[in-house]
């Protein structure tokens, strides 16, 4: 079994002091690591990072609503079996030809450690995260079609996102090391913008900001910006080289931003957004 490395962030992704400390209690307890947090704060991109930075292969499970926990073990293809049977192959004689591994089978089995993604856990079936309770905790699962138990030659890195849509089964959280991801403070989203904007001028930079978070602030929003939508925005300014005092009125009230179909994206908050400045306008 490898020694576990230690994660201290990357090049490419601002990781703040507690979600290195998580990235490493889960390597330290051998747990799963259970990410939480706004949509768009960078959850996937951590296990990217993650893998990245410790030279580990990433593999990945994205989980819809239709997922089940067995697809990630195994699939038992009886249909082609039954096809090759009514066609006179010899394949069918060996039934191992008719098993699909899914993403744990090959994390399990792989010549080196991995991280492993399962992406969004709770667009699942609520008894999704039960399902797989024993075979991450124990890191083997039976396969009855070939009667063969299949068992992790390392232990993988698990890493496991959630955009709190639904609650997981207390007896899935207690196996997971929990980390939430806070939506970041200005100063973090301008480290996080220099990573991706080195070269973006202070003076729009920091209009763009406040634009931003006045922008998330609006009470009322049905859906606040993320930071890929920030991010995305930040993108389209330049690349249309909005001025910075096109983001600001010359009363310093609020105005609706340009482009600001990157930041809102629906029509009910577009509308709020809307009124409040006509509002702000009335009032001078």
């Amino acid at each position: 079994m490898h020694a576990p490395q230690r994660f201290e962030g990357s090049d490419q992704y601002v990781a703040t002091h507690d979600l290195k400390l998580a990235v490493n209690a889960a390597l330290t307890l051998q747990r799963p690591l259970l990410i939480k947090g706004e949509p768009g704060t960078g959850k996937t991109m951590l296990a990217e990072q993650v893998a990245a930075a410790l030279d580990m292969p990433l593999m990945q499970w994205h989980i819809k609503s239709t997922t089940k926990a067995q697809q990630g073990l195994y699939e038992y293809d009886a249909v082609s079996r039954l096809r090759d049977s009514q066609l006179g192959d010899e394949r069918v004689r060996d039934i191992h030809n008719y098993i699909v591994k899914g993403v744990l089978w090959q994390a399990f089995t792989a010549p080196e450690p991995v991280v492993l993604l399962i992406d969004e856990i709770d667009k699942a079936d609520i008894e999704f995260p039960n399902d797989l309770l024993r075979e991450l905790d124990r890191m083997e699962f039976y396969v009855y079609e070939t009667r063969e138990m299949v068992q992790a030659r390392h232990r993988p890195l698990v890493i496991i996102t959630s955009n709190n849509e639904k609650e997981l089964p207390d007896a899935f959280l207690r196996r997971c090391f929990f980390h939430y991801i806070k939506f970041p403070d200005r100063d973090t989203m301008e480290q996080i913008v220099t990573v991706h904007y080195p070269h973006l001028k202070q003076e729009l930079l920091a209009q763009a900001l406040q634009t931003f978070y006045q922008v998330r602030d609006v009470p009322g929003l049905k859906k606040k910006p993320s930071t890929s939508e920030f991010l995305d925005w930040l993108k389209l300014l330049l690349a249309e080289d909005i001025p910075p005092e096109a983001l600001r009125s010359q009363d310093a009230k609020a105005i609706v931003p340009p482009l600001h179909g990157a930041l809102l994206k629906n029509e009910q908050d577009v509308h709020l957004f809307e009124r409040l400045v006509a509002m702000n306008r009335a009032n001078r």
